[in-house]
Formats: C-alpha cells, structure tokens, sequence
C-alpha cells in the first residue's frame, strides 16, 4: 500500500490498518553497559514509564524461541517490516549471533541501534551474519561522549568499531547525537570529526522527555487509559541550555558541507522555536504522532506495546499467545490511535516524544 492509501487509512480507519507495520522494535534485554545522564535506565530512575519499557520484563534476555516466533510471524504476515535490535544494549544480547543468523536465514531485514562500547567485540559477527543497517548513539567530542556516558574510553572504542565494521562489510551506518546541556558548543566539532568515515546519515535528536507537570496534566484527562510518567529529566537542567549558543551551532552546521546528510529533529532553529522546546513543554512543536501507526515494541517476555520504548506501558497482547496481526489491530492500540485522532494528533505527554512529526 503505497503513503497516500496509508495516509487515508489512518485518516478513515485509524481502527483498522491495512498495511504493514514499518519496524517491530525488539527488547531484546533489560542491561545497559554505559550511564548516560539523560537516560532513566542509567539514572536509575526505574519508575517511569520509559525505564518500565526498557528494564521492566523477566526474563533478562529475550529467548531464542521468542525471537524466531517473531521472525517467523514476520515473515509469514509482514514480509516487508523490519526488525530493530533497540533495548536496552543490543551488543550485549548473548544470543545476539544466533538470532541475526536465523532473520538472515529467513531473508528478514535486521537492524541494531547501539550505544557501540562492545562494537569493536561484534563487528564481524555483525558483518558475518546479515545485519542490514546500523544506528550509533553518540553524545560529542571524546571528552564529553565520555562524561555523559559515565565510562572513559566509550567513544573511542566505538569510533574504533566502526571502523573495524566497515572494513568487513559496507554497511550503512548512521550517528545520531541527543542535545543537552553537556554538549551545546561542541557539537560542530562533532560533527566534523564524523567526517572521516563514509556515513549513511548523521541526526541531531532535541531531548526526549516528560516533566511532572506535563504528566499530571495528562492524567487528568487520559490517565485512566494511559498512565503517563515524568522521564529523562532527573539530572537534566534545561536552565542550563545555552540556547544561544545552540542556536549558533545548528545555524552552522546546517550551513556546513559535509559528505554525509546531517537533520535535526525536530527541525527548528530560532530563539523563540528553542525555547518554546526546552522551556515551555505544553506548546506542541510536533503535529501528530506516526509511530503508533507504524510501529510495535516487543519486550523480551513478548508483551507488546506501542510504537517503542518512549510510548505508553500498556499492553496489546502477547507474542506467546498471539499473533502479529491480532496485536497490530488490537482494541488497546486502536483506542490510542483514536484519542490521538481525536486530540489533534498528540496527548499532552506526547509533546516533547521523538514520534511528534513536525
């Protein structure tokens, strides 16, 4: 189904899709190996919604058999969707080369977004084993990619992974860099020292979060059915944002030559725009979520939820007991949609979610 009819559907049947869901988001573990400031997994802030999603299922590690179930549902009703290693550190997945072997064996698109520190370990099981397409998290310059990531040669080993990679396998690789507070005024630096390897895309993501304020305000009106949380604002000051100075940056980089495409999401560029992002949460900058129209998140007990591990913690099914097209059309995702639909796109604990599509 071409976007047009997809875009109809959504508009006419937001119940009822007719077309394939674009990414299955795989949990495949609940350990991270890096302490990111920004991050509730590595803050330890283990109430909210999002460190739920991406630590809160046993067993640990996704089992073998659920991940072939996956790809063999897959296959069989999606063939063209796509399978993204995502939570919480996929390089530290033990079944890591066995899986990826097995969605190879079945011809089905595999992809791994990694904070990269074991990249160097995996590459040639990477490159061995049919891995499509690669996502790197990465915060600067090493000094600072350091400090955020709470470990003293992080960068440079994932610089060194990547090189590694590309020298088994040409694989598209694309960096994506989330702004705070520790890295505005470094990140043209960054993005220049990126210029040495052959890369597919480099993003500059604006913070994912929630604030308190913007949860209570939520659940007054959709907390019965979605049950929002603050997020990935408990060591983040965004007083502290020089916005300035990032507005400086991205006036730069944007006006730099690069021999790669560099975005940033959401795209915006102006004093008042920054602001509003940072300072003001309850201005919507995003018009309406996609990603509950094209995704599903499968944790590692093969629970399922929206979109990815940003969404809400509600269950749709289960992988065990269901199947895929069951859950891509059950009633709990569809009453989502449709309160979306109806609220213009976005619920206020949506504001600030990397899925509000300018």
């Amino acid at each position: 189904m071409n976007s047009k009819l997809q875009a109809l559907n959504r508009k006419l049947m937001p119940g009822k899709l007719l077309y394939d869901p674009s990414w299955l988001v795989l949990g495949v573990n609940n350990i991270c190996n890096l302490h990111c400031k920004m991050c509730d997994v590595g803050t330890k802030s283990n109430e909210t919604n999002f460190a739920i999603n991406l630590v809160g299922t046993n067993p640990m590690n996704m089992p073998v058999e659920l991940f072939q179930r996956i790809v063999d549902q897959t296959k069989l009703y999606y063939p063209t969707t796509k399978l993204g290693y995502a939570f919480t550190e996929p390089l530290i997945y033990p079944h890591l080369e066995e899986t990826l072997a097995y969605a190879k064996s079945k011809n089905v698109f595999t992809a791994i977004t990694t904070n990269a520190l074991n990249l160097p370990q995996k590459a040639e099981i990477l490159a061995k084993n049919g891995l499509n397409e690669l996502f790197i998290s990465l915060d600067g310059p090493e000094a600072v990619h350091n400090e955020i990531r709470g470990h003293k040669s992080s960068h440079q080993r994932a610089l060194k992974g990547i090189e590694q990679l590309l020298s088994l396998k040409d694989i598209p690789i694309s960096v994506f860099c989330v702004i705070t507070e520790w890295n505005i005024g470094y990140l043209e630096q960054f993005v220049h020292e990126l210029k040495q390897f052959p890369l597919k895309h480099v993003g500059f993501l604006h913070a994912n979060y929630t604030t308190e304020a913007m949860a209570q305000l939520h659940n007054q009106q959709f907390g019965s059915q979605f049950q929002a949380t603050h997020s990935n604002t408990d060591e983040v000051d965004f007083s502290a944002y020089d916005l300035g100075a990032l507005q400086e940056e991205i006036a730069a980089i944007k006006n730099g030559i690069f021999p790669f495409p560099v975005s940033f999401h959401p795209n915006i560029s102006s004093s008042e725009e920054l602001s509003n992002y940072y300072h003001h949460p309850e201005i919507k900058v995003g018009k309406h979520c996609l990603d509950i129209y094209n995704n599903l998140m499968i944790k590692s007990d093969g629970s399922v939820i929206p979109a990815h591990g940003r969404c809400f913690n509600v269950s749709l099914g289960n992988l065990y007991t269901e199947e895929l097209p069951q859950i891509w059309n059950a009633p709990t995702i569809v009453a989502l949609r449709k309160a979306l639909s109806q609220n213009k796109g976005l619920l206020p604990a949506c504001n600030r979610c990397c899925s509000a599509i300018c």
